[in-house]
């Protein structure tokens, strides 16, 4: 792996990173009852780290949609949370096309 695709993998994780733990914790917090809102920001993000990433969707659905679960599952919420992955997967399948179908 090239340098510069290192990179774009990195930068791609961070983003993924640090946007599924800002939703994850928005998410949990007491009052915040939109399923919408997190649901579109799941998928926007993971598009986005994906776009970014230019390889290996199925890390950047996993590492952006994680911390909706955790932050959930550890209030003893309901299993209604791992939902989660269908929203940043489908981002992170949405990002991964774009990406390929621009670098063509």
């Amino acid at each position: 792996m090239t340098r510069s695709r290192r990179d774009r993998l990195a930068a791609g994780v961070v983003i993924s990173l640090v946007a599924g733990a800002a939703i994850g914790r928005l998410d949990s917090s007491p009052g915040w009852d939109d399923t919408a809102v997190t649901a579109g920001l799941l998928a926007i993000a993971a598009a986005t780290a994906t776009f970014v990433g230019g390889r290996f969707p199925w890390l950047f659905a996993i590492t952006t949609g994680m911390f909706v679960p955790l932050f959930e599952l550890a209030g003893l919420a309901n299993g209604g949370a791992l939902a989660a992955f269908l929203f940043s997967g489908a981002g992170a399948a949405i990002g991964w096309l774009a990406r390929t179908v621009t670098s063509a």
